[in-house]
């Protein structure tokens, strides 16, 4: 019996030994710098009066693209810029379709929206030193990053490898509401401890069948605005990044922000905080990663969908005018834009096409995509609304056209209830209808990928 005790104890260990669990994806990502090679107009604050003035921290665009057991594939890009413009998303999105053979409402195009990058808009630029120069700057910078996006979309096929994809959350302190009752029924942008936030962290890590780090995606919900100087940078998003692939080496970083229309990093204005913001979302996670992740499987599917989101009543062209002639700088060049518009385009549309899109990976995992600076009201209330394990919701997503206000908001009024839209080329703000719009689509669209 001695002679067999060996053997059998043998047996035991190898029919006990844990099968190495097949992966349910492939998966690949890429990087490249976007950084500006020359000094450019600077997108974020209306109130700059000069170009840039260096670089701080080097921008970049990301790409990741899943594809399921079926063949089918999400792609996800991030750049650390102010925004993603229209045209640039309609685009890309056709010739990843054409050269990839990825379906528009498969791709989702996510900024950071950081204050510290170029303006990309390509025409239209008001208040630069040199109006014609930085538009024809924007729309070379412009024409680069498309091909850059598209590359990278193709690199991260290339580098698809068998892979896991796992799920977890963390918290972050960085954010706080911006806005402040001002005591006079208005509002101030100042820090507001009692103001609604969303700190979590949401982290997705997808890893080679081997084990090998592939990307580390993770999202937050607040403003990048830490920074407010002439060099270029990403940001407390830009930092949080960069400390991550240094202990990540082998991963791709990449950040998306989430609903950050009222929220703000404090303190803020200094290089140093930025870092120290930085430092402290990288941390929230590595805090994500340390956690038992849940592990994502099952097939992708995706809805899209433009709509048309109303305008509160359009100005006439005599209230323009008249406009025109008030002593507030910001609202006399609001109406010379608008009017220009309307000599360009023709009478006033009373509607924007808003993007609008949700994403499921695999059985677990919805993701709500926004366009616009939206508020975090609509965090709060997708995560309560849509009942599935766990649900994403991202702003700054394939278009960036203005702030986009609950009705909470709507009504209180103030810079994200419709005040910001006299610095660019909207004609009024949004109706009260525009949350329940918004809602209601993505709720159509949570449907339509059961």
């Amino acid at each position: 019996m001695k002679l067999w005790l060996p053997f059998l104890l043998a047996v035991f260990v190898v029919a006990a030994a844990p099968v190495a669990e097949k992966p349910a994806w492939k998966a690949g990502a890429a990087s490249a710098k976007i950084t500006p090679e020359k000094s450019m107009w600077m997108a974020g604050y209306a109130a700059r009066t000069k170009p840039s003035e260096g670089v701080e921290l080097d921008l970049f665009a990301k790409a990741f693209v899943l594809t399921d057991e079926a063949g089918a594939k999400f792609a996800l890009v991030t750049m650390d810029l102010i925004g993603v413009p229209r045209n640039l998303r309609l685009a890309v999105a056709e010739r990843v379709k054409k050269e990839h053979g990825i379906e528009p409402t498969n791709l989702a195009i996510n900024a950071s929206h950081t204050h510290s990058g170029p303006e990309l808009r390509t025409s239209k630029i008001f208040g630069a030193d040199d109006v014609a120069l930085r538009e024809k700057e924007a729309a070379e910078y412009t024409a680069k990053l498309e091909d850059t996006m598209v590359r990278l979309i193709g690199d991260a096929i290339q580098k698809s490898v068998p892979a896991h994809l796992d799920y977890s959350t963390a918290r972050c302190g960085v954010s706080m509401n911006r806005r402040t009752p001002d005591g006079k029924g208005g509002w101030n942008n100042f820090p507001n401890p009692n103001g609604p936030v969303d700190q979590t962290v949401p982290v997705l890590k997808a890893t080679s069948g081997e084990g090998k780090e592939i990307a580390v995606i993770f999202g937050y919900s607040c403003h990048c605005t830490t920074l407010g100087h002439q060099k270029f940078s990403g940001d407390y998003a830009g930092y949080a990044q960069q400390a991550l692939e240094r202990t990540h080496p082998d991963a791709v970083a990449m950040f998306a922000n989430g609903c950050s229309g009222d929220q703000n990093p404090y303190p803020r204005r200094t290089m140093e905080l930025a870092q120290t913001h930085g430092q402290s979302l990288a941390t929230s996670v590595e805090a994500a990663l340390t956690t038992n992740m849940k592990r994502l499987t099952g097939p992708i599917r995706a809805a899209y969908r433009e709509i048309p989101l109303a305008y509160d009543t359009l100005p006439t062209k005599e209230q323009l005018l008249e406009e025109q002639k008030s002593t507030n700088k910001w609202q006399a060049t609001h109406a010379t834009r608008v009017l220009q518009r309307i000599a360009d385009e023709g009478p006033l549309k009373p509607t924007y096409p808003y993007p609008v899109q949700v994403v499921r990976l695999g059985t677990d995992l919805t993701w709500v995509t926004l366009g616009g600076e939206v508020v975090v009201d609509y965090s709060l209330r997708l995560k309560q609304d849509i009942k599935d394990p766990i649900v994403w919701v991202s702003g700054y997503t394939n278009d960036v056209m203005a702030y986009i206000p609950s009705l909470r908001i709507w009504q209180e009024g103030g810079y994200e209830g419709g005040g910001a839209m006299i610095y660019g080329t909207h004609p009024t703000r949004w109706s009260d209808k525009t949350e329940e719009h918004i809602v209601g689509t993505v709720m159509e669209l949570r449907k339509a990928v059961e």
